[in-house]
């Protein structure tokens, strides 16, 4: 018997509405799956603790989060608190604490979901987005000198390493060699290498040493305006693209947006190891303006389930719960307003549920 430890950290925002439906689908799934169980510990940690305690966590969060196989994450972010203090208090922490490097992002137009792209039809948009998820520009390398004054300076550094750098790229090639798409297989490198000088042509430069390993799959090296506009333009020239930090997360929210809705984007970030937890999350982030109102779309929370089946090798849970995702979307009969329905969080938590108990 299979019973997963799962650290449930809802955090702020509308984490706190999906990740309840987040649990509703494994528990589904779990009650029709033979030998397949779950023991939740939810933590109230985020923005309200930073308020009671001066922190995002406790100062012994990291060591407690080693305890457990993986980490279901909402969102953090507040209003009322900068981001740099949200965002470097409890996610990057726990992404850089348990190396996390290898970030995925799949993106994919699914039957029942309009694109604002016009001509867009079910599966033209099918592409999975790797991002290096611990180093590049998110690395807190840098400072401030002679702060306030008029010679204030500001130092920002770009950190890449060849491990970090090879092994997001490598992760890249080896996921589209197993990746079943009908017109070939296409890895995408996204840089700025014209203008960077250094980390950027030190990226191409592993990029075309691992591509090396890999004659059979095509390439190609864009720079990251270029790559912007190509997924608003052609979004279905893309297969699996690879990017550092910064680029890899702004490209995958195009990609969220053009195949309908951030609330379908979820997002895993693995320790490929297995050494530590690694953590599941929707890409949509805590979203201020639909808060509290019980509207965010919860699906991006359910896929991000199923890719945490799929990383414990729970392949066929894993199916059952993305095909109750994309039969959800398909027969449109309880969705949220992202998708043009009026359906609440917890309405279509509930359908997906119950479609992943009906098989």
């Amino acid at each position: 018997m299979a019973e997963y430890k799962i650290a449930v950290i809802p955090g702020d925002g509308v984490g706190l509405e999906v990740i309840a439906e987040g649990r509703k689908a494994l528990e589904a799934v779990a009650s029709v799956t033979d030998g397949l169980s779950f023991q939740f510990t939810e933590f109230p940690w985020g923005s309200e603790y930073y308020r009671e305690t001066g922190n995002l966590m406790p100062v012994d969060g990291i060591e407690t989060l080693k305890a457990f196989d993986t980490i279901l994450f909402g969102a953090v972010g507040d209003p009322n608190i900068p981001d740099h203090i949200t965002l470097h208090g409890l996610l990057l922490p726990m992404r850089r604490s348990f190396d996390q490097g290898v970030c995925i992002r799949p993106a994919y137009l699914h039957p029942g979901v309009e694109s604002p792209l016009a001509g867009k039809k079910a599966g033209d948009i099918d592409m999975v987005i790797f991002r290096e998820n611990t180093e590049g520009e998110y690395a807190p390398v840098g400072g401030r000198l002679y702060a306030g004054t008029a010679h204030e300076t500001v130092v920002q550094t770009n950190m890449f390493t060849r491990r970090g750098t090879e092994r997001i790229i490598r992760a890249a090639f080896e996921y589209c060699d197993r990746r079943n798409k009908a017109n070939g297989k296409k890895v995408t490198s996204v840089t700025k290498s014209n203008a960077q000088s250094f980390g950027m042509v030190f990226w191409d430069e592993v990029f075309t040493e691992v591509a090396a390993d890999f004659p059979h799959i095509e390439t190609e090296s864009l720079l990251v305006d270029r790559a912007c506009m190509d997924l608003v333009r052609w979004p279905e020239d893309f297969d699996v693209m690879v990017a550092s930090n910064l680029f890899a997360d702004i490209l995958s929210d195009i990609a969220a947006v053009v195949t309908g809705s951030m609330g379908l984007a979820p997002s895993a970030n693995i320790n490929p190891d297995h050494e530590f937890p690694s953590l599941f999350e929707p890409v949509h982030g805590a979203a201020f303006d639909i808060m509290g109102k019980g509207i965010a779309n919860p699906l991006a929370t359910v896929s991000a389930v199923a890719m945490m089946l799929d990383h414990f090798g729970e392949t066929a849970a894993a199916e059952r719960v993305d095909k109750a995702v994309a039969k959800c979307l398909e027969q449109r009969t309880i969705l949220t307003v992202d998708l043009g329905g009026t359906a609440s969080t917890s309405e279509m938590g509930d359908e997906a549920a119950r479609l992943i108990r009906e098989g």
